[in-house]
């Protein structure tokens, strides 16, 4: 029905209902005005407003919202149309509420698509946790809402950024230990490079001799001065000098060479073993 026709027909019942008491006369629900609507369908938006009452939402503004939404519906209802005014505004509100969901109540961007499948995996969640006394699982889930397993995997994934946890959040629910959840994250550990280079130490030291292990354990386990060294093994400060950075120089290229480290690896030394060698 064209737009104009529609507002005609509406300021046709307004002029006609003009003189009453009640003004603005609805039909299909026995001339009811448009506030004695609104206020005759308010259960029902607060019924819709319950079943998203689970969320982080607080229910008072999911009433609001669908309250919005019926009050949409009583002016854009036409009742000309055929289908009677509950069954148009149900789907009316229910959009509003969805809306509500899809543009404010998400903590993170996430697209419309998987907000809405995320929305339906969570309501069939509550319809087939009630039928078979348990929650269900993903091949269920999919079958039920004729969607692929990755798109429910994909809309579980979701529902996680819907809400957000501060860091600044008492750890404990009695809070009396003033740690906060900040003090629950991870950091980095720069020893975890020292890791990999002990390991590359250890595949290389089977390519040095045992006098230059020896003189490697003394100088970096030990922590003995060059002169202490050549002291206890009877050189010169300068062939105890010689032979370090002759040392330290061959297992540099065993490191940095492919080849001569494959070779290493096959007398592989373990890191637990690796002072041992030293």
């Amino acid at each position: 029905m064209p737009t104009s026709t529609r507002r005609q027909r509406g300021r046709t019942r307004r002029d006609t209902s003009a003189g009453t008491p009640e003004g603005d006369d609805r039909a299909g629900d026995g001339g009811l005005s448009r506030e004695a609507m609104i206020e005759r369908y308010l259960p029902l938006a607060r019924k819709l407003a319950w079943r998203y009452s689970h969320s982080s939402i607080p229910y008072e503004d999911l009433v609001q919202v669908a309250s919005l939404g019926l009050v949409k519906a009583v002016d854009r209802f036409d009742p000309d149309r055929g289908p009677s005014f509950q069954a148009f505004a149900v789907p009316t509100m229910l959009g509003e509420l969805k809306r509500h969901f899809r543009e404010s109540a998400w903590a993170l961007h996430v697209a419309r698509g998987t907000k809405e499948r995320a929305l339906a995996v969570s309501e069939a969640t509550d319809v087939l946790s009630n039928r078979n006394g348990r929650a269900p699982a993903v091949r269920e889930l999919a079958d039920y809402l004729e969607l692929s397993e990755e798109d429910v995997l994909d809309a579980l994934q979701a529902t996680q950024a819907y809400s957000a946890t501060s860091l600044e959040e008492p750890r404990s629910s009695e809070g009396s230990d003033g740690a906060t959840m900040e003090a629950e994250l991870g950091a980095d550990d720069e020893r975890f490079e020292q890791v990999e280079e002990k390991l590359a130490v250890a595949e290389a030291l089977p390519c040095i001799s045992p006098e230059d292990r020896r003189l490697m354990r003394l100088r970096f386990v030990d922590e003995l001065t060059q002169t202490q060294i050549a002291k206890r093994l009877g050189v010169s400060q300068m062939q105890v000098s010689r032979r370090l950075r002759s040392s330290l120089e061959r297992l540099r290229t065993v490191i940095l060479s492919d080849s001569e480290l494959t070779v290493a690896k096959g007398r592989r030394t373990s890191p637990d073993r690796l002072q041992a060698q030293l």
